[in-house]
């Protein structure tokens, strides 16, 4: 009886030794049902990740723009001890292409239609081409070495001084509003923000940016997500 059951102890452990002792393996059928049910998971998910993807790069790079506005505007009003930017000498065109170009690097800059700083036209996200006045590129618009275009216009309303259309990417696509296009605006005490008719205290508030028309919604819905773009 020891005899048969230390020969049984042997026997097992030579087999689980020599890889007998395997679970079994997948069948092709199962290996094939497998790999549907990723791609079929993976063509769920991988459109909805490179959108999330997209959206978050051009909010980085709009972003970046943002802050060389930021800079240019608070070295401006600093280095002439003003109190604000119509004290500081930002009363006219003349004068903000002057800060541009002082304060932010450009690489080159355009007359009259935009182009080819801008592209020749741009669509809203729901397919309309946008007509609006302010895509007026009569002033002089700028390439920034990031390869972003950006049109300062000086339009003063209460205490929006400045506005300024911005293309992240210049020329290339998308070429869509809320997209690559945005629309933010310079008040007098340097706050960069959306623009509201009859709205006086900036930072504006989130109930005031809802309230932005077409062309300022992206840039107000960005800042009400706290620089996500939701939409």
């Amino acid at each position: 009886m020891v005899v048969a059951l230390e020969y049984k102890n042997v026997y097992n452990k030579l087999y689980n030794i020599g890889g007998l002792n395997m679970k079994k393996a997948f069948t092709l059928a199962e290996v094939l049902v497998t790999l549907g049910i990723i791609g079929v998971v993976s063509a769920m998910t991988v459109p909805t990740l490179m959108q999330n993807y997209q959206r978050q790069s051009y909010v980085t790079q709009l972003h970046k723009v943002y802050n060389e506005i930021s800079q240019a505007v608070v070295s401006y009003q600093t280095e002439r001890n003003a109190v604000n930017l119509t004290e500081a000498g930002l009363s006219s065109t003349a004068a903000v292409q002057n800060w541009l170009k002082t304060y932010m690097r450009t690489v080159s800059e355009c007359d009259n239609t935009g182009v080819p700083c801008f592209a020749e036209s741009y669509k809203t996200m729901a397919g309309v081409t946008v007509t609006e006045s302010y895509m007026d590129f009569t002033p002089k618009s700028y390439v920034l070495p990031s390869g972003a275009a950006i049109r300062p216009l000086y339009s003063k309303d209460g205490n929006k001084l400045i506005n300024v259309c911005i293309d992240i990417n210049g020329q290339q696509g998308p070429n869509i509003l809320g997209r690559d296009l945005f629309f933010m605006a310079i008040y007098n005490n340097g706050t960069i923000d959306t623009y509201v008719a009859s709205s006086t205290d900036t930072p504006l508030s989130e109930e005031v940016r809802d309230k932005a028309s077409v062309m300022w919604k992206p840039f107000a819905d960005i800042l009400n997500d706290n620089w996500e773009m939701t939409y």
